[in-house]
């Protein structure tokens, strides 16, 4: 058996857990999003509700004016939005919520996410704790001092580069990197020394805001694995062309051609998804350093992390500007090889970090026959498995497999129910022995359908089952709607508290959670 088989990365023993977005938790005092600082007491409702596992959508900085998680500014770099400010001294020490009362408010008022409001405030938080920080701890060279100068050096394979790229960004604007003066976006040595030298106190804010990201996620993990429950981020696998990433390794990128996706019964025209390509020949001149670095940052972040757009690693759609599009490498087995050398390099470099695939979508079968022999789980979505109008009983599923009702672009449990699934899809349903209870069930989305779905989910061969939040209430609320833009999108927030969970609200649906886990041997 392959290292990596046993999918929950807990040794082949059966596990249970949720995705909940960090962006949609809800403390008691936070700035209008969830927290970092939010983790450690949802972490313990979890371990008493049997879970153990939480699955995050990415958690790195997203792009100027982006509100999607999948927009990355950087590979490496916590968005500063999901920071704890009550937690940070320097900003108590310099007045603390009183100094943004306004601000404070609007970031509070909406109940979603403000992702402009939120970003504002925090952003002038960050900004008075830093001048305390500087005039306190930094010119007096205290112990905090060589605190944040140990971080400074142990990070600095991809902090240098972006905090020179953060600070250089607001120097011009916002404007992309592309519309720098030559110098400069071509990273020719004389102008990054002069970008270097006038920037020293830019570089040092965001590096300061990373090192104080560094301390609250390491503190948080290590309370989320004390009650044993195990943090699973979510690594996009593309960056925005306007990213750190991009500009620091122009020759890695293909930045004169585009990502998308082929013609399919969707979309007759294809899509552009406006993205550099990776340039896995160029990258392979350095031994994949950049894909090694992610890797281990991932590993130094989460217990496990699910691989974004697996079938990328394989082949890229790529699309020249008035040109050809096609599939790159176009030969299938070029493309196997390519996948599984990328693949190999990412488990290996990462240790005991569980690796998980987004193995869905247009993926060949010779993809997933791929995975299996690599040891990487992959997906499992009830409503996707499905061939001919004949459902596949989950008992069927795979070990080394991850089995859940639903991702973050599709709608809830209720909904696909309800309004999707239609009448053949529910009889068809309910001829699979894991939901033969739904046979005299109708249309509606009832508490006795609710608890049939999520007892024969829970009753897969996958060893890994995780809920979308929502589903596991069932609500009715979605994180996404693909292919669209709007002020819903990326803005779902659980609708109570953490304290209200942990306390009268909360008991019902942990004791429901924790029956399925112990019923099912997840627990």
């Amino acid at each position: 058996m392959s290292r990596a088989a046993g999918s929950g990365g807990s040794g082949g023993r059966r596990a249970a857990g949720v995705l909940l977005p960090l962006f949609s938790l809800r403390g008691t005092r936070d700035w209008g999003i969830g927290e970092i600082g939010d983790l450690p007491a949802f972490c313990r409702w979890l371990a008493d509700a049997g879970q153990r596992l939480l699955q995050l959508l990415p958690i790195v900085e997203m792009s100027l004016g982006e509100r999607s998680p999948y927009a990355a500014m950087t590979a490496f770099a916590i968005d500063p939005i999901y920071l704890s400010l009550g937690e940070v001294e320097d900003f108590a020490a310099a007045g603390g919520e009183s100094v943004l009362a306004g601000a404070l408010d609007e970031a509070r008022r909406d109940p979603h996410v403000d992702y402009d409001a939120v970003r504002a405030v925090k952003r002038r938080a960050l900004e008075i704790a830093f001048a305390r920080f500087m005039a306190t701890e930094w010119e007096s060279g205290s112990t905090r001092a060589e605190d944040f100068r140990r971080f400074r050096s142990a990070e600095a394979a991809w902090l240098e580069d972006y905090a020179l790229f953060r600070a250089c960004q607001e120097r011009h604007g916002g404007r992309a990197w592309t519309d720098w003066e030559p110098g400069l976006r071509d990273r020719l040595p004389a102008a990054l020394a002069g970008a270097l030298a006038a920037l020293e106190r830019e570089r040092l804010f965001h590096e300061y805001v990373q090192w104080i990201a560094a301390e609250q996620w390491a503190a948080a993990r290590r309370a989320a694995t004390a009650v044993g429950v195990r943090l699973k981020g979510d690594l996009p696998f593309m960056v925005s062309p306007n990213s750190a990433d991009v500009w620091a390794r122009q020759v890695e990128f293909g930045c004169d051609v585009a990502l998308g996706a082929p013609p399919d019964a969707f979309n007759a025209e294809g899509q552009d998804w406006g993205l550099p390509a990776h340039r896995w020949d160029a990258m392979a001149q350095n031994d994949f350093a950049w894909l090694r670095a992610r890797a281990r940052r991932a590993a130094a972040l989460f217990d496990a992390f699910r691989l974004d757009h697996v079938v990328g690693f394989y082949r890229q759609y790529v699309i020249a500007p008035g040109g050809p599009r096609g599939f790159v490498p176009a030969d299938e087995s070029e493309q196997r090889s390519l996948g599984e050398r990328l693949l190999m390099l990412v488990r290996d470099d990462v240790g005991r970090t569980e690796v998980i695939a987004e193995d869905l979508g247009v993926v060949p079968p010779f993809v997933r026959r791929s995975l299996t022999e690599l040891g990487i789980a992959g997906y499992r979505v009830l409503r996707w498995e499905e061939r001919g109008g004949v459902f596949r009983d989950p008992a069927a599923y795979p070990a080394l497999s991850v089995a859940t009702t639903g991702t973050h672009d599709t709608s809830s449990l209720a909904a696909w129910w309800e309004e999707e699934l239609g009448a053949d899809g529910r009889r068809a349903l309910a001829a699979v022995p894991s939901f033969a209870a739904l046979r005299d069930e109708g249309a509606s989305f009832t508490p006795a359908v609710h608890a049939v779905l999520l007892d024969g989910l829970h009753a897969a061969g996958s060893d890994l089952i995780v809920l979308p939040f929502p589903d596991a209430y069932g609500g009715r609320e979605r994180i996404n709607v693909p292919s669209t833009v709007g002020p819903s999108n990326w803005a779902y927030r659980m609708p109570w508290s953490i304290a209200e969970l942990q306390g009268a609200a909360g008991d019902e649906l942990r004791d429901r959670l924790r029956g399925l886990a112990e019923r099912h041997g997840r627990r």
